[in-house]
């Protein structure tokens, strides 16, 4: 075994010195070392693959109605047929094919409105932190007054507001991730704009636009990564709430919440598949973001660097 003394060669720095993993190969490790945030992922992957190629996959049109064929259970518990997998709605709506095309449009109104809230609420947040002032204290009273209501009836304010309709679900769901965006990007952006590379940036004349895009927002951005991907799963109970109550996205587009709130709007006691099968896919997807959101808080949290290395 070699030893390194006086007399020995150097050795060059990339032997030395540990390697650096870009973010990405780090993301994959962790996942690697956590079976969970991997099984989470690969879930994720699965439900947005099926979401992307609904019409290929879907057996039966989402809006075909037959009342000859309503209420019917799913196949392993009604022999004799093997047309509905997991059986029909009160109308004779196929159960699968609406949760299929449901997951296509509960996925992309939980993006956009976490896109919306959250890009929105971080560039609040850092001009919030960098102009300071009258400015910043009037904007942290405002998300205040906005997270004293709870997410939902804000929301619902929101939507009654608007009118139901796909980007009313979007713009106030968005709104109730606002506040979070700028509270958590503002206090990244109060430790950055005091950096000694933003003090020479103004000392050579740079504008206050050009800190702020150039030095402060990227600094910020692991964060809002972080945010963006721990709110999808809030965003999505959100929808489903909405949809559950009537005040979402109206029928006959299919939701997995509005599947919900169909079924027991109509009758006392619901058909069984209508709320369950809705229901555990939510339960599935909201848990898999939150797994797969904490891989990214610790990849990104330098207190946890360390682990991932």
């Amino acid at each position: 075994q070699m030893t390194i003394g006086d007399d020995s060669p150097a050795l060059p720095a990339s032997v030395l010195l540990p390697r650096k993993r870009s973010p990405g190969a780090l993301l994959w490790r962790r996942l690697w070392r956590l079976k969970g945030s991997l099984l989470a992922t690969l879930l994720l992957l699965v439900v947005v693959l099926v979401a992307m190629f609904a019409p290929f996959l879907a057996p039966h049109n989402p809006l075909d109605t037959n009342i000859m064929t309503r209420l019917r259970s799913p196949v392993w518990m009604e022999k004799g047929t093997t047309e509905f997998l997991l059986g029909t709605d009160q109308v004779g709506r196929d159960i699968l094919s609406r949760m299929i095309y449901g997951g296509r449009v509960s996925l992309a109104v939980s993006v956009l409105s976490v896109l919306l809230g959250t890009t929105v609420g971080s560039l609040w947040g850092v001009a919030s932190a960098y102009i300071g002032g009258r400015f910043d204290m009037h904007s942290q009273r405002f998300l205040e007054v906005c997270m004293s209501f709870p997410p939902l009836v804000l929301a619902m304010l929101l939507v009654i507001g608007m009118g139901a309709g796909l980007w009313a679900v979007v713009i106030a769901i968005g709104m109730t991730r606002l506040p979070f965006g700028v509270r958590v990007v503002r206090s990244v952006a109060l430790s950055v704009k005091e950096l000694a590379y933003v003090e020479a940036g103004r000392a050579v004349g740079a504008s206050h636009l050009r800190i702020m895009v150039r030095y402060i927002a990227p600094q910020c951005l692991a964060a809002y990564l972080v945010l963006a991907t721990a709110q999808l799963g809030v965003a999505i109970v959100i929808e489903a709430s909405l949809g559950f109550l009537g005040v979402g996205i109206p029928p006959p587009t299919p939701t997995w919440g509005n599947m919900m709130g169909g079924a027991v709007a109509n009758v006392l006691i619901p058909h069984w598949p209508l709320v369950v099968f809705p229901g555990a896919t939510i339960t599935l997807v909201v848990l898999a973001f939150n797994f797969f959101g904490d891989a990214i808080r610790d990849i990104f949290d330098p207190k946890l660097r360390g682990s991932n290395s």
